[in-house]
């Protein structure tokens, strides 16, 4: 099958850690990139780069080739309260569904949507079972909020546009992400295991990851679900251990029931569900359509980040 050209991309969600680091990708292939975004006039985005607001999502869509859908407000940001339980549903649904509708309106659509999801899909698996994007769905908050989401962006096969869903792991990055939150204790000599230590830690760099939501965009033969990972995840006690040696520094010995009570005390639901519990969660369709990891173990992204 003949790749998908990048000439015109609409990047929703442009804004953020995965977002910008896409659009940079993009411009620097030679597409032309229009950025969605709540505050087009305001909004800081790589030089070549165009914002436009949602207000008539069509107008940026029509004649593009290809749209990327990253919009939604950062899970971890803050504690889960009800109400912000409620915006971060809807600040993923919503978009999915404006773009959706953008798409019915437009009379030269882009030929994919790539949208992404969440390895939050699969829940919490108290067990090291690997799970392929066949796996179901778990129980509880996250995965509702991906099954919604994903679902949410699916009407637009309906209109003869591909489809294809990237449920993100744990992103890795210098700045912005998980790491530099997750090194912070273990440089002040503060790191510690928490809770048991086995709950698995799916990840993936961020220059890969940006070269499979390219690599889906690209490739027909991409699509419907596929897990954004890499192909080594670890539990968090392994992970810790290569980071707290990789910056020389040793993990302090605090029994890993007692950080989890803390972590529930301070941040409550969301300190369980993100920290707390895990799954091994692999690429099965990236490793089947032969998709080439520059960072394919933790040891070799840290190496990297810090």
């Amino acid at each position: 099958m003949a790749e998908q050209p990048l000439h015109r991309v609409v990047v929703a969600g442009g804004t953020g850690l995965v977002g910008r680091a896409l659009v940079k990708a993009l411009l620097a292939h030679g597409a032309e990139v229009v950025v969605l975004t709540r505050h087009p006039a305001s909004a800081v985005l790589p030089a070549g780069a165009k914002a436009k607001g949602w207000e008539k999502p069509a107008e940026a869509l029509e004649d593009a080739d290809a749209v990327f859908n990253l919009a939604g407000e950062g899970i971890a940001d803050r504690r889960w309260s009800a109400r912000r339980k409620q915006a971060l549903l809807q600040s993923r649904v919503g978009p999915t569904e404006d773009l959706v509708e953008g798409l019915r309106a437009c009379a030269h659509r882009p030929a994919v949507l790539v949208n992404a999801s969440a390895i939050g899909y699969y829940g919490a698996v108290d067990d090291d079972t690997p799970l392929s994007e066949l796996a179901p769905a778990g129980m509880g908050f996250l995965p509702d909020v991906c099954r919604a989401w994903e679902a949410a962006a699916l009407p637009a096969k309906e209109l003869g546009v591909r489809v294809a869903i990237a449920r993100i792991g744990v992103v890795l990055a210098r700045r912005g992400g998980a790491l530099p939150k997750m090194a912070l204790p273990v440089r002040l000599f503060a790191g510690s295991r928490l809770g048991h230590g086995r709950q698995g830690l799916s990840w993936i760099h961020l220059h890969d990851l940006v070269e499979m939501l390219l690599e889906a965009a690209r490739n027909p033969a991409w699509e419907g679900p596929f897990n954004a990972t890499a192909p080594e995840p670890v539990s968090q006690a392994v992970f810790l251990s290569l980071l707290a040696k990789r910056l020389h520094r040793p993990l302090l010995p605090i029994p890993g029931v007692l950080a989890a009570a803390g972590l529930r005390l301070a941040l409550g639901e969301m300190g369980r569900d993100l920290l707390l519990r895990g799954a091994y969660v692999h690429p099965g369709v990236a490793e089947a359509r032969e998709f080439t990891f520059r960072f394919p173990s933790p040891e070799d992204a840290l190496l990297d980040l810090l």
